[in-house]
């Protein structure tokens, strides 16, 4: 076997995807991005849709592009789906995890069976985003479609699925579902029966890692850990003897904050905390808290563009800086800022109907998301210590909110932890990984993290104790609007 192998990873953001490729020599690692690409919702027949049409085109571009190499593999956000026939061809195009067809769907499903009893089957955090509510809407609305559909594939396994790999359920992106039990690693049969859907339409689940198909060149299709948070904390450059002591927060358009756990937490506690046991591609339980992220500054920013203010993310770093601190915050979590559209008005009027100094200006708007996504994040670590009994005195960001300085240092102020940020390529360093080890030039995901942390930048955050007095009052002004 050759000990030096080139893979194609694919990773998809709720905004954009990109394809990097990467050339592993046994020792060294080298990785580009070749091709990136937008990731444009459609509307389609009243409701928000992936355009999958234009986004097979864009792989199809990245893999010309790449020339030779010896396997690919996707990651995507979690929960969404889409629905194939008998003879593999896809009946719809998937729906948007925003669009707002799920409104309502888990106090409806509670009537069958109570969200304690539904998370300590699945171990999710309950979220109308998720996959079980997001069927049981599709069954009340088009019951036709879902009836014709001989496959349930997952978004990372569906792409896999139209380039010709076997159709499978791969059981990261599967544990987002709200119907796997996370202690088999299958498919609750409990939750499935309850709520009427037959096991059979689903794909058998994978193990990350599997080889699920070959290309017409003769590369591998593998199904790594689909979802990318769980690619992200494959990234994480943790030592193993400091796992308990450590918290990592994949930050993108969503914050997932969490700690690796060797078993699932299913308590009552855990269910009213929001906490979510996911599978990560080690075999442990990646136990997070989902928080709207990075979102909230980007699609202010597309509304200020809209009103003809156009504005970089670095500006809107440096007119934040210059705000006034610790003034207003939100819940980044509140429902109304979910969808798409003016988020800074939404902001003022939040500010306005809880009794706190209303954000004019752009600087203080971006100011008061800023400030309130630490503010929240301090708020999952007091809920992830409180639960799993341990004391985090680190906490690693991964992804692309790592070049976020100001948000990284605020997140060390508040939370009074050492921040250690990196690598900004975490998700597809972890895809890329996951194939190397796949293709046996890896022995584990210990070895790739140990691997990235010789050669990635981690930039660290210690915490200034100037100033964390008045993050504490802070604080105390906060928890009473979530």
């Amino acid at each position: 076997m050759s000990n030096t192998a080139t893979v194609l990873a694919f990773d998809f953001g709720a905004s954009s995807g990109r394809a990097i490729r990467a050339v592993y020599d046994g020792q060294n690692l080298t990785y580009e991005e070749i091709h990136r690409f937008e990731n444009v919702p459609i509307e389609k027949d009243g409701h928000l849709c992936w355009d999958v049409e234009t986004l097979l085109k864009e792989i199809h571009t990245a893999i010309q592009k790449a020339g030779t190499f010896d396997s690919l593999g996707f990651d995507t956000w979690g929960v969404d789906f889409g629905l194939l026939d008998t003879d593999g061809h896809l009946l719809a195009n998937p729906v948007h995890y925003r669009d707002a067809r799920t409104n309502g769907k888990p106090e409806q499903a509670a009537a069958r069976m109570p969200a304690e009893e539904l998370y300590a089957h699945t171990g999710n955090q309950i979220m109308a985003i998720n996959t079980l509510f997001q069927l049981l809407a599709l069954r009340e609305q088009d019951p036709e479609l879902l009836q014709r559909a001989a496959q349930i594939l997952f978004m990372p396994d569906l792409f896999a699925a139209l380039l010709g790999a076997e159709p499978v359920c791969e059981r990261s992106i599967a544990s987002t579902s709200q119907m796997l039990d996370p202690r088999t690693g299958q498919w609750s049969r409990e939750v499935l029966a309850d709520y009427g859907l037959p096991e059979n339409r689903f794909a058998p689940i994978v193990a990350s890692g599997t080889v699920t198909g070959t290309l017409a060149n003769g590369a591998k299709i593998i199904a790594v850990a689909g979802h990318d948070t769980q690619c992200a904390s494959a990234a994480m450059p943790c030592a193993e003897e400091d796992a308990e002591h450590t918290a990592f927060l994949s930050c993108g358009t969503w914050s997932l904050l969490g700690t690796e756990l060797d078993t699932p937490i299913l308590t009552a506690d855990s269910c009213q905390s929001g906490l979510s046991n996911e599978l990560g591609a080690n075999g442990k339980i990646n136990y997070l808290k989902n928080i709207i992220g990075l979102w909230l500054i980007q699609e202010s920013r597309r509304e200020y563009k809209r009103r003809g203010q156009a504005y970089s993310f670095a500006e809107l770093e440096q007119q934040a800086l210059a705000a006034e601190p610790l003034r207003s915050f939100i819940d980044p979590d509140a429902p109304e800022f979910v969808a798409p559209g003016d988020l800074p008005g939404r902001i003022q009027e939040f500010c306005r109907k809880t009794g706190q100094p209303v954000p004019e200006t752009v600087g203080a708007v971006m100011r008061c998301i800023y400030e309130s996504l630490a503010l929240k994040y301090r708020y999952a670590i007091e809920q992830l210590s409180a639960v799993t009994g341990r004391a985090f005195t680190t906490l690693h960001v991964l992804g692309g909110g790592t070049k976020d300085r100001l948000l990284c240092q605020m997140t060390a102020d508040c939370c009074g932890l050492t921040v250690k940020a990196g690598p900004v390529e975490a998700t597809a360093l972890g895809n890329i990984m996951i194939q190397l080890k796949a293709l046996g030039l890896l022995d584990s995901i210990t070895q790739g993290r140990r691997l990235i942390a010789e050669t990635e930048v981690i930039k660290t955050y210690t915490p200034s104790t100037q100033n964390y007095a008045e993050w504490n009052a802070a604080y105390d002004r906060f928890k009473p609007l979530l």
